[in-house]
């Protein structure tokens, strides 16, 4: 451990990042404790903080806390040592592990921090620490690329080399994120072969992609469906009890209910646009099996129902319009 202190943080000018790694852990975990206690009525524990009748949220504390080491850093930014610039940073973070406690708050604008919404706050702190790891571990956006080069050689090759890479990185980022992988376009900006994997593979059946892309085109999203639900239900159902163990008391019943709840809530077809109709929106979750897998499509040609159209009276029911 000292010697990956020494040799991979120190040596690197990584201090003050891992300062505020910690400052931010302590901060989030602290806070989490804190409406824990508050909320249990413990006797010795101090209440939430009021002015005048108004609770004032921590976030307006890290707010403040962010503002006041920022400027810190902004003004010592040449004349800083290591001890202050790390001091500040961990400020930083304890301040930004504040504020995105209360991340939902200010999402929803509205206190929903005890509400399925509030889970929203624990998404953005999980993100922040992955990427703030990254960066600690050596990675940084865009992989290979790296901006210096345009200093360390004048050349049009590298240059042109330099900027092509970054296009090609933020384009397989687009197309990844369009297809419903945040984690995965995320995590690729550090490592390009999960943004190529992520482009290549099956687009998330509510996404924009899925919109554009599989609404005339029926066996690709009803195997977008079915991945979907297979996928995703042990991840959402470890998220899910990852969110319960921080926020609230784990239960399994909970978690089982709550995974099965937001697959019917987010595994869904895409809405066509305006002026196209697919079948398997909504008039195909009637025929999700008990274990909430999608039965196999109807076959309209079969049935004689005849594609869906403007002028198909059930499908458009079933599609509110």
């Amino acid at each position: 451990m000292q010697r990956w202190l020494e040799q991979d943080v120190i040596a690197h000018g990584r201090l003050p990042l891992l300062c505020f790694l910690l400052g931010f852990i302590v901060g989030f975990l602290f806070i989490r404790l804190s409406v824990r206690l508050i909320r249990k009525k413990v006797r010795w524990w101090p209440g939430n903080l009021r002015s005048g009748g108004v609770h004032i949220h921590h976030m307006v504390f890290g707010v403040v806390l962010v503002l006041l080491s920022g400027i810190g850093m902004v003004t010592l930014y040449q004349s800083a040592d290591t001890v202050t610039a790390s001091a500040l940073a961990s400020a930083f973070g304890v301040g930004a592990a504040l504020v995105l406690d209360e991340f939902a708050l200010i999402f929803y604008l509205r206190d929903v921090y005890w509400e399925e919404q509030g889970r929203t706050s624990v998404d953005a702190v999980f993100v922040a620490l992955a990427v703030t790891g990254l960066l600690l571990l050596g990675f940084h956006p865009l992989w290979l690329l790296d901006i210096n080069d345009f200093r360390r050689d004048p050349s049009l090759e590298v240059r042109v080399f330099v900027v092509g890479f970054a296009v090609v990185n933020l384009g397989l980022a687009a197309i990844v994120i369009a297809k419903g992988k945040i984690w995965t376009g995320l995590f690729g900006m550090f490592f390009l072969p999960l943004l190529v994997v992520g482009a290549l593979r099956l687009s998330r059946p509510g996404a924009p992609w899925a919109r554009w892309r599989y609404a005339d085109r029926r066996r690709l999203m009803y195997r977008a469906i079915v991945r979907e639900r297979r996928y995703r239900r042990p991840v959402i159902r470890a998220k899910i009890f990852v969110q319960d163990l921080i926020a609230g008391k784990p239960d399994v019943e909970h978690v089982r209910s709550a995974a099965e709840a937001e697959l019917t809530r987010i595994v869904v077809p895409a809405p066509p646009a305006p002026h196209r109709y697919h079948g398997l929106f909504s008039g195909e979750q009637e025929h999700m099996g008990s274990d909430g897998d999608p039965a196999r499509p109807h076959d309209n040609s079969r049935s004689g129902g005849g594609a869906a159209g403007p002028g198909s009276g059930g499908e458009r029911s079933s599609m509110g319009g």
